[in-house]
């Protein structure tokens, strides 16, 4: 990492002329601005900026509209940006590294310090010096101190001690374990002046989800639920500091919502924040882990504060501009500034500042699209054939006749999971060669509320791949689409969605597309459990995703695309990153296997050096070639 002066042309709008077709290249860009964050007093901006083949996080003084300085990240993943205050933020990033006494290579997170007085850079925490080698997340920040010189970061001190250090941000320096912790602890939070006030700790060996708080240097549980994978997750703090935040399921809505848990006494409040038919999706929250509100799915997201002067700003903003969602990217310590990314009709994704009550274009997220070219994304709900209600997206080519169109499913990923009305890069390019897309929120995707989650354990290869045939039957007896004509899409769980229906419906489809998909669940659980131990929750957690906790060997083979391969008659193009550390590659050689020796028509293309999430423009460009090629010659 290293600091850079570039000579950029700054965000302004620029009357560019504009393509009268979005090209494939277009479309394989990278967002040309990206994790836009705004200082505390709201006079200074940074962001990513990918545009003219650089890729650099760029601080601007947007008073001056000056460039503050720039740092080259192109041998890295930056994952997110935030101000400490005017003069110093930190970012933080995700690559691959090898680690000492470790085999092969794994994807490690850091957080860095950029200080722009004199143009210098650090990373915060780094392995050894009383930190352990054997960790891969560095860049977990809980706090920082009152005078902006130190964040309050975790990190393990060794295998039995995972711990909160006090790190400078000013200055290269070992960091100061400023609170011991144990094993099986979790996470931290502060008070204002950066005391220590709860701890909260999940023990895999005993299934026990506990809060402490900090009494006279004394630790008090007041929390405690026996539980093998947690219900309660506790990500922030209530503005007065007395209590934690937890979101958690609603008995009476069905839906996920924001409960207080007491520090005093330990006490569950009333839902705080809910909504009948909305999950909270996240807090809305600073470094200080102080929340503010919350985010709410679906597919359009939606905010409530606990400033009702905010709701005012939120629901002023969705009056005057209907068509047009809001998410929040950042905002000014007094939140009189705002940066939104808004989506909406003839828009590719525009970040936006809101200030005084108006709002001003910083630019276009994809500045190689043309908005007027923007495909339209309608939604839908329908009713599978159990009756269960599926929320579902169409997005369909423009200026084209909606009439028995070829067609792409493309479930999403996860599975726990769901799509949004923004837009998709893939999904557009498919509409922009004249297919239409169906993105069904097939049961067990999130956002939809609980039981729509629940319906979905244990119908991996089963419900699940019926609420895809069913959407799909859908708009082929509306004469929308050609049924005759369809292809199945996916990335990752919609990889294994993808080959599961070529296998297990083999007459729907007339190809189908895995990329870094799920072929082999037994071998998938193998790699998991040596990588978090038999007894972690998150074995849990798949065993009852997959099979409802019944995940057996045999039942597991049952459910398998490999294991089906014999069954498919349609031809199968299989892609996967040679560095994928969720998936590894395996699997999809595992299928391509299985298909050369069943004599089925299979391709299989390794990304080189690509991991699970392509971040890179290269993969987007190479993984839409392969598509372009392939859907053209079978649909």
């Amino acid at each position: 990492m290293r600091f850079i002066l570039f000579v950029l042309a700054l965000f302004v709008a620029t009357a560019n002329a504009q393509p009268s077709q979005n090209s494939l290249q277009a479309y394989a860009k990278l967002p040309s601005k990206s994790l836009m964050a705004i200082s505390p007093s709201g006079d200074r901006l940074a962001y990513r900026d990918t545009k003219s083949e650089q890729d650099v996080v760029v601080v601007i003084d947007l008073k001056k509209g000056e460039l503050l300085g720039a740092i080259d990240v192109s041998e890295v993943q930056p994952t997110g940006i935030a101000f400490v205050n005017d003069e110093r933020l930190i970012f933080k990033v995700m690559s691959e590294q090898r680690m000492v006494g470790y085999r092969g290579r794994y994807n490690v997170g850091r957080a860095y310090a950029f200080n722009l007085k004199d143009n210098s850079i650090h990373q915060l925490l780094t392995r050894g010096f009383g930190i352990y080698e054997g960790q891969t997340q560095l860049g977990n920040i809980v706090g920082i101190s009152p005078d902006k010189q130190f964040a309050y970061m975790t990190a393990y001190k060794n295998p039995g001690q995972f711990s909160l250090y006090k790190v400078d941000l000013a200055n290269k320096r070992l960091p100061r374990l400023y609170q011991k912790g144990t094993g099986d602890t979790i996470n931290f939070f502060l008070d204002v002046e950066g005391n220590v006030i709860a701890r909260e700790r999940f023990n895999n060996d005993n299934d026990l989800h506990t809060v402490e708080a900090r009494r006279n240097d004394e630790w008090v549980e007041v929390f405690s639920d026996k539980t093998d994978i947690p219900k309660y997750s506790f990500d922030g703090l209530t503005p007065d500091r007395k209590s934690l935040l937890t979101i958690t399921t609603n008995l009476e809505t069905g839906t996920f919502s924001v409960y207080e848990l007491s520090l005093a006494d330990g006490s569950l409040s009333d839902p705080i924040f809910e909504h009948t038919e909305k999950d909270v999706e996240a807090l809305v929250k600073g470094l200080d882990q102080v929340v503010h509100g919350v985010k709410f799915s679906g597919f359009k997201p939606s905010y409530e504060f606990f400033d009702q002067k905010l709701n005012a700003r939120m629901a002023g903003l969705a009056k005057a501009l209907p068509n047009n969602t809001f998410t929040i990217s950042d905002f000014s310590d007094n939140w009189n500034e705002m940066i939104l990314f808004m989506d909406g009709e003839l828009s590719a994704g525009d970040l936006v500042l809101y200030k005084n009550g108006g709002i001003n274009l910083l630019g276009s997220a994809r500045e190689e699209i043309n908005p007027e070219l923007v495909h339209p994304v309608s939604e839908f709900s329908i009713e599978a054939r159990d009756g269960t209600i599926i929320p579902t997206l169409l997005t369909l080519p423009l200026r084209k006749a909606n009439k028995a169109l070829p067609v792409i499913m493309f479930p999403h990923g996860g599975p726990r999971a769901h799509d949004t009305m923004g837009f998709n890069w893939m999904a557009q390019f498919f509409a922009s060669k004249g297919y239409a897309v169906i993105q069904p929120q097939f049961r067990g995707s999130s956002g939809f509320g609980v039981d729509h989650i629940l319906k979905g354990r244990g119908q991996w290869g089963t419900g699940m791949q019926y609420d895809l045939v069913d959407t799909l039957t859908y708009f082929a007896n509306k004469g929308i689409v050609n049924k005759e004509k369809a292809c199945i899409v996916g990335m990752s769980y919609g990889g294994y969605a993808a080959l599961s229906g070529i296998s297990k419906t083999p007459d729907v489809y007339q190809c189908a597309v895995s990329i870094n998909g799920v072929s082999d669940l037994n071998r998938m659980l193998e790699v998991t459990q040596r990588q978090v131990g038999e007894d972690h929750w998150v074995m849990s957690y798949w065993h009852g995703s997959m099979a409802n906790g019944m995940a057996t060997e045999e039942y597991l083979d049952t459910i398998s695309p490999v294991n089906d391969a014999k069954n498919v008659i349609k031809p199968v193009l299989l892609i996967h990153g040679s560095r994928d550390k969720v998936v590894p590659y395996e699997q999809s050689k595992r299928m391509l296997d299985a298909l050369k020796e069943a004599d089925k028509e299979a391709t299989y293309i390794e990304l080189d050096g690509a991991g699970h999430n392509f971040y890179r423009e290269r993969y987007h460009l190479e993984v839409l070639n392969a598509l372009d090629a392939f859907l053209t010659k079978h649909i």
